[in-house]
């Protein structure tokens, strides 16, 4: 997606896991209860090059790159050794375009929050902020 002229460039999105499977799923659950129309851009990065369960720091950075607007780019992970990938990817402070941002959420809720929100013209503080406060859903 791109900006309209005089709005905003919509942040980027990207779900990291250790099963391509997962991250596909978790993506296009939330572009459907995003509202079903043009959403901010989200790719999933989810397991290895071969289809393997793992995580890639070549498809992170491939995904991170295909979403980046200009406006940042919110990497939101499952577990274990995805955090850590893309914690050495931040590191590195050239692997990842300007403005990623590794966020601390749960990975379903916070994704649907989180492509909402970026929807919706949040910056990158915003859309961070949703996704984290998915922490806070009850289901009792």
């Amino acid at each position: 997606m791109s900006a309209e002229p005089g709005s905003a460039a919509p942040v980027g999105i990207v779900l990291v896991s250790h099963s391509a499977a997962v991250a596909t799923a978790v993506a296009e659950l939330a572009r459907g209860l995003a509202g079903g129309g043009e959403t901010a851009p989200l790719l999933p990065a989810g397991g290895l090059p071969d289809g393997g369960l793992g995580t890639s720091s070549e498809l992170i950075r491939a995904a991170a790159e295909a979403v980046d607007r200009g406006a940042g780019v919110a990497l939101l992970v499952d577990l274990g050794s995805a955090v850590l990938t893309v914690k050495a990817l931040l590191a590195e402070g050239d692997e990842l375009p300007e403005g990623a941002r590794l966020v601390d959420a749960p990975f379903v809720e916070g994704a649907v929050a989180a492509l909402v929100t970026a929807s919706a013209g949040g910056d990158l503080d915003a859309v961070a902020a949703a996704a984290s406060e998915a922490y806070s859903y009850r289901k009792e």
